[in-house]
């Protein structure tokens, strides 16, 4: 299946270098090499081998059109394919379709990328067939990338390469169990191959009409998340979960605002598992109706882009009656902007490395 793959990146660069695309577009192949981290103790015994993969991507340049794009120095936008062969059968195969960005720094020759999809497993856990991947637990999952790459075009006419670490990180969000997850750090080698008119097209810093004033006031935000997830417990059962947020946030420039507020949530599957835990564990004492509702307080940075915007929160439980992962918590994701006032968030809240629930928001800033 590798070499096939590999043939494939061959024969891209064949079949797109007769079309006429302009300076606009650019696509990069990689292969990449490295280790399954050991971030888990029940993972260790599926961590054989180093796998290997390859990583296709199609960007879109930017030249200062737009007021973000000067601001952030010109990044690309695009869609990544991934492959991963994990070199062990009960772990399975991995195929990945991303949306990212690039951003470069130190003269262009340093590029930044983060990515963000769905993922495919070919042999997820099973009781029967395959009780030992406590990995994946579903076939579908979500996945992030990062990938920090020395990066040169035109090295040869239209043909550049680049060269660095990635990070794959491949987990369901607890949406069933098990979910121990994996994260892979790898070297990657690639090239890539620019389509370029005749003339090129130059980036510059635009002057723009109307000046946008970020300084604004406080805005006052309320949002409604929710989803279904699992505990721990193998065959528990899904359940929904209910999030509401009520926070402010204070715009401190184009790129960035604070935010303080405070989380209500409702997990039913933690309902399940206390009455779980007070039948399976008597010694421990558990009431089996012990409020399972938590409220948090958090603090928050968030990062505007154009109309979408980066998200990162840690909080904290000032009512949690079931000490269940810990008093912190954290959220990180995106979000996208529909109007001034109304956004949608796709967000993963965790405990450190222990993810809880993917949620699925929207949301109203006044």
């Amino acid at each position: 299946m590798l070499k096939r793959l590999y043939f494939f990146i061959l024969f891209i660069p064949v079949a797109v270098f007769s079309q006429e695309i302009n300076g606009k577009y650019t696509v990069d192949a990689n292969y990449f090499y490295g280790n399954i981290l050991p971030h888990n103790n029940t993972i260790k015994h599926l961590i054989t081998e180093h796998p290997e993969g390859i990583l296709i991507s199609f960007n879109r340049k930017t030249f200062g059109d737009k007021e973000w794009e000067s601001e952030y120095n010109f990044p690309d936008y695009g869609a990544s394919f991934h492959y991963e062969n994990t070199k062990n059968p009960i772990l399975g195969d991995l195929y990945g379709l991303y949306a990212h960005y690039n951003f470069y720094f130190l003269n262009r020759n340093l590029m930044f990328r983060v990515g963000e999809g769905i993922a495919y497993i070919t042999n997820p856990y099973d009781k029967e067939t395959n009780f030992r991947n406590l990995a994946y637990g579903t076939r579908w999952m979500t996945s992030t990338y990062l990938m920090l790459n020395y990066h040169k075009e035109n090295i040869y006419k239209n043909i550049g390469l680049q060269a660095g670490i990635s990070f794959f990180h491949h987990s369901n969000s607890n949406m069933a169990s098990p979910n121990t997850s994996t994260n892979t750090l790898a070297v990657n080698l690639g090239v890539n191959y620019s389509f370029e008119k005749s003339e090129k097209l130059q980036r510059q810093a635009k002057i723009f009409d109307t000046i946008p004033n970020y300084k604004e006031p406080i805005r006052y935000n309320i949002a409604f998340r929710s989803g279904f997830n699992e505990s721990d417990i193998i065959g528990s059962g899904k359940f929904p979960f209910y999030v509401v947020s009520a926070y402010a946030d204070k715009r401190l420039s184009r790129k960035s605002a604070v935010q303080f507020g405070a989380d209500f949530f409702m997990m039913k599957y933690l309902e399940e598992y206390i009455r779980y835990k007070s039948v399976a564990y008597p010694n421990e004492h558990v009431d089996p109706d012990t409020d399972y509702r938590r409220i948090g307080v958090f603090i928050g940075h968030e990062l505007f882009i154009n109309k979408l915007s980066l998200e990162a929160q840690a909080g904290y439980y000032v009512y949690a009656p079931f000490g269940f992962l810990g008093p912190f918590y954290q959220r990180i994701g995106m979000k996208y902007y529909f109007s001034k006032t109304i956004f949608t968030s796709l967000t993963l809240k965790t405990h450190a490395a222990k993810a809880e629930a993917m949620e699925i928001g929207v949301g109203i800033r006044l």
